[in-house]
């Protein structure tokens, strides 16, 4: 089927599906009056269950209607300001035989993408934007985001723009329409039904419409430079996943933000462990699904071996050198990942502090102040002391320190009271200057003593509470260490 046909094919089946909703309205309406006519009870049933299911779809569609579009991500970026980046564009698109964007904006993303502004159900367009993310640039050469660049134009000159704008609001209805009948679950399933027939069918639409614009990017760029992009694009966006998931999750713990967050990106993506995990994780094959917006990697660069290759000579130049200052770029860029809360209430510390201080905030803090709360608590001492946890030890009094834990919001378990003991030995050791949380690009942060040996008490925890005659010996660790009889955590 071609695209023109699956895009008819999508437009009548969201036409059907506001058909479908007023056959739901017609229908309450229809029983709610024959109930005044001729009243049953059998028809006051009906009547009901239409009526409520009529009136949660009004309301869906209402809050899809009433929903306005968000700020703008990223930062739009004028001719003044990128010269180079605008002309490129410029002559890209008219390789491509389309009108250049109205706006072009610097995104935090690994991603590139084209947009409009639409209306008239997508028959007229009223203004375009380009959104370029950042990494691409840091990432791909001058010949690769050319080939990305024109695969985005590709999209305008092709309408698919104007074609998604309106399947896109109508996926949106269809989705807010069948979460808002949760207590109707008869026509929830009616719904459901109708939107997965939907998806699978538009969601075909953007996958051809990709597969045209792959054939756009070949034209101008070459085979080579597309599916060299393609490949880094996919292995920057794993790359990007696991530094959001793991180092970037430690924003605001203790206080604190990155104060440069590609920088710290880009020093990950780059340590040799970790670029060979991300190779392998690379070479992984991707599930796809009937409802991806995009084919898979190996259809694509399959399609892309087909196409005629236009011969350009290579520029290996990194695609930076679109920009008059990547710097100030990643600067610019760098603020708009931040909510003005956060740019005014997170201190900017480098990553060696911000996973220093993090890790502490989140794994030794809680466990320090609530072991010598709950010691205080056993042991009835007039302050918190750390001290009074191991007397509690020593005196054998573990089922009270793990009720008092429990009763501060720690789950129960067989290693309760060992775990905690551990962590709060650990921040101990911090808190004297003894060791610090050491950021790894490689993996896991690691707990260094200041000589640089790692620091290893979880074991030593354990044996303890498990012998309550080496609470002296663990005394007397900490006086060597400088911990006072009388150390109250802060």
């Amino acid at each position: 089927m071609t695209t023109a046909l699956r895009a008819v094919l999508a437009f009548t089946l969201l036409a059907g599906f506001y058909l479908l909703v007023g056959v739901i309205l017609a229908a309450a309406v229809f029983f709610d009056v024959l109930l005044f006519v001729d009243f049953h009870a059998r028809g006051v049933q009906i009547a009901v269950l239409l009526t409520l299911a009529a009136a949660a779809l009004v309301r869906a569609l209402w809050m899809v209607s009433r929903r306005k579009a968000g700020e703008q991500p990223g930062v739009a970026v004028s001719r003044e300001q990128e010269p180079h980046l605008w002309r490129t564009i410029e002559e890209l698109a008219q390789h491509v035989r389309t009108a250049p964007p109205d706006e072009i904006r610097l995104v935090a993303e690994v991603n590139a993408a084209v947009a409009e502004d639409t209306r008239f159900l997508g028959l007229r367009a009223t203004r375009r934007r380009m959104y370029i993310g950042l990494p691409l640039l840091e990432t791909l050469t001058v010949d690769e985001m050319r080939a990305v660049l024109g695969h985005e134009l590709g999209h305008y000159s092709g309408a698919h723009t104007r074609l998604g704008a309106p399947v896109y609001r109508g996926r949106v209805a269809l989705i807010a329409t069948v979460r808002g009948l949760g207590g109707h679950p008869f026509v929830q399933r009616l719904f459901s039904a109708y939107a997965k027939l939907y998806l699978r069918v538009s969601q075909a639409v953007s996958r051809r419409q990709e597969l045209e614009a792959d054939a756009f990017a070949v034209a101008i760029a070459g085979r080579d430079a597309m599916g060299g992009a393609l490949r880094k694009i996919h292995a920057t966006a794993l790359a990007w996943d696991l530094f959001t998931e793991h180092y970037m999750t430690m924003s605001g713990t203790g206080g604190n933000r990155p104060a440069q967050v590609l920088a710290g990106f880009h020093a990950m993506a780059g340590d040799p462990a970790r670029r060979a995990q991300l190779a392998g994780a690379a070479e992984q094959p991707v599930e796809t699904s009937p409802y991806d917006s995009h084919p898979g990697l190996h259809d694509r660069l399959a399609a892309i071996a087909l196409l005629p290759d236009p011969g350009h000579p290579p520029n290996p130049r990194l695609a930076t050198a679109m920009l008059v200052d990547p710097a100030v770029a990643a600067a610019a860029v760098e603020q708009t990942i931040w909510t003005q809360e956060a740019l005014s209430g997170l201190r900017p510390v480098s990553w060696e502090d911000l996973v220093a201080h993090g890790m502490y905030a989140a794994r030794n803090a809680e466990a320090l102040h609530d072991l010598s709360v709950a010691g205080q608590r056993v042991m009835g001492t007039p302050l918190p002391y750390l001290d009074a946890s191991f007397e509690a030890l020593a005196r054998g009094q573990h089922a009270a320190l793990e009720h008092e834990l429990r009763q501060l919001g720690w789950n129960a378990s067989g290693t309760l009271l060992a775990g905690v003991l551990g962590q709060a030995l650990e921040a101990t050791l911090i808190q004297h200057g003894e060791a610090r949380w050491t950021l790894s690009w490689s993996g896991p942060a690691r707990l260094l003593f200041t000589d640089g040996e790692e620091v290893s008490v979880a074991q030593y925890a354990a044996k303890v509470v498990a012998d309550p005659s080496g609470v002296p010996g663990m005394r007397a660790w900490l006086a060597e260490l400088g911990v006072a009889p009388d150390y109250t955590p802060a």
